[in-house]
């Protein structure tokens, strides 16, 4: 395709950042095309939500982001944050509907969401190509790029790079785009898995299989409180899972690569303190002295889990409550707040939904996401060392970085008389 026609801007990804670029580039008046990998545009748009698309949240705080480049995030959002990426959404036909400040399409649909997006593409005349692996970018002066792919080189003026990070590499997002920004100069942070479950060292996780219930994960670093977040807990046969779960995850894959000892702490009674929690057990112990031990957890805690925490005091399921000493209640109280787990590795990143670490956003103006290094490139999306919570903020990330390129990569010259 060299020779035939040099695009204002190439777009690497036809994911969600990759797509608001190349329609924002286009609504600058420039001629764009976007090279994807796998066979369609807005894969991985289909799994987001589980199924639904959480496109956002109204309630959205830059804290929610963590960056090795802290005020990196805030920085961005502050000029393009909820209210314009809403009306991006909204400018060609995505109905939002809201759910405790989540948004969602109004037919909660992912693919009516990718659907809409395609529908856009072809009517601010993107050339969408799919099937087309970058093997290589050349940056050959000012205004001059030169994309090698395995199908044949484009030419261009301007390249956004939106090839999303490792997380979920059936969507798509294999990791590749590290490589060519790498090529080009810059810095990346390991890439590690983020919002994704925890496995753990104990046996008796087998035995808590398909257990949720409310509760608040506290990880540590030795005795280093990492992070902490409340909600409902997932016990898997392998571990911990969950929205809380996902919350703390990536400060366990930091900690883990760095070779450190990671725990995570169990609040199975959150609602709680310690001090409550041991006179509620007092006035159990009084009132229902005549229970079995096995029996003392049922109707307060899932069975299945009930049952591996009183077996942890090693107690008699047999023996009355009435006549348990006093310190095994100590012991019973510890397991149910505070009931510590060794967390020996994060899932892979098959079943991440994002990953931490990525570009060095030093390296990446605030502003419009231009490379520092390299004049006309930039990046997007995942592949920055940037990643949201659960919650609408990493495809909020999408939106606003992916804009904000498209509007810089996009501006055609006025040409003068």
């Amino acid at each position: 395709m060299q020779g035939r026609k040099k695009w204002r801007v190439i777009v690497v990804g036809g994911g969600a950042a990759g797509m608001a670029a190349g329609i924002t580039a286009a609504r600058q008046g420039a001629s764009v095309t976007i090279l994807e990998h796998m066979d369609r545009v807005g894969k991985k748009l289909l799994s987001t939500g589980n199924g639904r698309c959480n496109l956002g949240n109204r309630f959205l705080s830059e804290g929610g982001y963590r960056c090795s480049q802290k005020s990196f995030p805030g920085n961005v959002l502050n000029r393009f944050g909820v209210k314009e990426a809403r009306e991006f959404l909204e400018s060609f036909g995505i109905v939002i509907k809201e759910k405790n400040g989540y948004w969602y399409p109004k037919s909660e649909q992912a693919a009516a969401v990718v659907d809409l997006f395609g529908i856009e593409l072809k009517r601010q005349q993107i050339q969408v190509i799919t099937g087309y692996t970058v093997q290589r970018i050349h940056f050959q002066g000012e205004e001059n790029f030169l994309v090698q792919t395995d199908h044949g080189d484009f030419s261009g003026e301007r390249v956004i790079l939106a090839a999303g990070s490792k997380a979920a590499p059936f969507t798509g997002s294999d990791g590749s785009g590290y490589q060519l920004a790498e090529d080009l100069g810059h810095r990346i942070f390991s890439p590690l898995p983020a919002l994704v479950q925890l496995r753990c060292q104990e046996k008796f996780f087998k035995q808590l299989s398909g257990v949720r219930c409310e509760g608040k994960v506290t990880l540590y670093a030795g005795e280093k409180k990492l992070a902490e977040d409340l909600g409902e807990i997932q016990l898997t046969d392998y571990g911990i899972s969950g929205i809380p779960v996902f919350q703390v995850s990536r400060f366990a894959s930091v900690a883990l690569a760095n070779k450190k000892q990671v725990k995570a702490v169990l609040d199975f009674l959150p609602s709680m303190n310690m001090e409550e929690a041991r006179q509620f057990f007092l006035f159990r112990r009084n009132h229902f002295g005549h229970v079995k031990w096995g029996d003392f957890l049922t109707g307060i805690l899932p069975k299945k889990l009930a049952s591996v925490i009183l077996k942890e005091t090693g107690i008699s399921f047999q023996q009355n409550a009435a006549k348990i000493p006093p310190a095994i209640y100590e012991t019973l109280l510890n397991h149910t707040k505070a009931f510590e787990v060794t967390v020996t590795a994060t899932n892979a990143y098959e079943q991440a939904q994002t990953c931490c670490g990525g570009v060095d956003t030093r390296e990446i103006r605030p502003e419009n996401l231009e490379s520092r290094l390299v004049p006309g490139l930039y990046l997007v999306g995942e592949l920055l060392d940037v990643d949201g919570i659960c919650g609408g903020y990493n495809l909020q990330w999408a939106w606003t970085t992916g804009c904000l390129a498209g509007k810089s990569a996009g501006k055609v010259p006025i040409a003068l008389d």
